[in-house]
């Protein structure tokens, strides 16, 4: 059974009369009564009772009309579907983003900006470090990252644009003698107890705060440990060392806690957006595409 029987049949159905059904159907009446008769001899059953003046749906042939209808509404909807699909305006888009992402305005603006052009699409996000965003595209869990990438080597076959960066700020608390000062240079940090990421956490802030350290001759001596910005902030609120963070984290307002900018060349880390290299899914062009151009500040 092919799909022209089903509209063959629908469409005589419809007009009770094969002239007419060929007609519309723009196919002669002899051969489309012939494919009326090879369907009813497939499924067995009269489908019309024909007379000289008229042709009437026998009960099987309103059964069948039901679902004929049905079968071709549902062939429709599904070409539709897949046509859509292909234009990236439908399916699930899995985003990656970094803790401080959600304190700047690109998320919202790239997703609000997306969201205009396709309402449809359903957007899954996942708050990740940028390593781990890095794993996860190259093993397909998610399918764009918002990441931090200087002090970070993307992975082959990932492909990151810079879309801004943010200074890095020396967290202190104001009972510190530094907390006075309007800028700090990472030499000023070179005998302070430090709080920081865990080791083999995968944030590029690690690398970057070594290698400001490094140019000036020291390594960072770090006390205390913790895994999230915001406990970091709460432990310099403590008195329990001076924290250095990205400068969207300095929204974070915590009693007793300065911000002060770091003016060291290198002090800064990146924002970028990384994809798989030679994506061509539908949906992520249709992301990329639609980046609001006011991101890169």
């Amino acid at each position: 059974m092919e799909l022209r029987h089903l509209r063959y049949f629908v469409t005589v159905a419809e007009e009770l009369h094969f002239t007419r059904a060929a007609q519309r159907l723009h196919i002669g009446q002899p051969p489309l009564s012939q494919q009326i008769q090879a369907l009813e001899a497939e499924l067995g059953v009269p489908l019309f009772e024909r007379h000289k003046r008229k042709v009437v749906l026998t009960d099987a042939g309103q059964h069948f009309l039901l679902r004929a209808r049905q079968i071709l509404q549902d062939t429709r909807d599904a070409t539709e579907e897949a046509r859509r699909a292909a234009r990236g305006e439908i399916g699930e888009l899995r985003i990656g983003f970094t803790s401080s992402l959600p304190l700047t305005p690109v998320l919202p603006a790239a997703l609000h900006a997306y969201r205009q052009y396709f309402p449809k699409v359903t957007l899954t996000l996942h708050e990740m470090f940028t390593f781990d965003q890095f794993d996860a595209l190259l093993h397909q869990r998610i399918d764009v990252g918002f990441v931090r990438f200087n002090g970070l080597e993307p992975a082959a076959g990932i492909v990151v644009k810079e879309l801004r960066r943010d200074r890095l700020r020396a967290v202190v608390n104001l009972s510190h003698p530094l907390a006075g000062n309007d800028s700090l240079s990472i030499a000023q940090l070179r005998t302070e107890d430090l709080i920081g990421y865990p080791a083999g956490v995968g944030t590029g802030l690690i690398a970057v705060l070594r290698e400001l350290c490094a140019a000036q001759g020291f390594e960072p001596r770090i006390t205390q440990v913790a895994g999230e910005a915001t406990t970091q902030i709460g432990l310099v609120a403590a008195g329990l060392g001076i924290a250095v963070l990205p400068s969207p984290l300095e929204c974070v307002k915590v009693e007793g806690v300065r911000y002060v900018p770091l003016i060291d060349v290198g002090a800064y880390l990146s924002m970028g957006i990384a994809t798989r290299e030679g994506d061509a899914s539908p949906l992520v062009n249709g992301f990329m595409t639609h980046l609001p151009p006011d991101l890169t500040t």
